[in-house]
């Protein structure tokens, strides 16, 4: 178990699963990161997942728009912004999720948090120091 303040790329599925639930590992890691415990990484093409992703008609009654909008502005608070100015093309199965890794290089990550882990952790490239991870596993790797 490591105990420090990681570095992460959270990705757009666990944060939409954090909103929807009233528990559950996603929401455990959403909400350290809002008590300090870890800092998210936030470029262009996550924010606007993110923002994408608030506008969708998908969400149950867990939430309101304006809180779903107060939880994106507070996840910024306490992110930091990195411009991503090389693009390493890891080749993930799924092209849409190359920025994750990108982001992650960026900005120096230790982990990526995503539902995902089968197609987000399998690219061409690999880093050895990057975790990638789904929430549960994250939250037992860093406390």
């Amino acid at each position: 178990m490591l105990s420090f303040m990681a570095v992460i790329v959270l990705d757009t599925n666990v944060f939409v699963s954090a909103l929807r639930s009233e528990g559950g590992a996603s929401r455990e890691v959403l909400r350290r990161i809002f008590q300090g415990r870890h800092v998210p990484l936030l470029g262009n093409a996550l924010w606007l997942e993110y923002e994408d992703l608030l506008g969708r008609p998908f969400w149950p009654d867990t939430t309101t728009a304006a809180e779903r909008r107060q939880l994106l502005a507070a996840l910024a608070k306490s992110g930091k912004w990195v411009s991503v100015y090389y693009g390493w093309r890891p080749n993930l199965p799924d092209e849409a999720d190359n920025h994750l890794i990108e982001l992650a290089i960026a900005g120096g990550a230790q982990a990526i948090v995503t539902h995902n882990v089968k197609d987000v952790g399998h690219g061409e490239l690999t880093w050895k120091h990057l975790h990638v991870l789904p929430p549960a596993q994250f939250l037992e790797t860093f406390a």
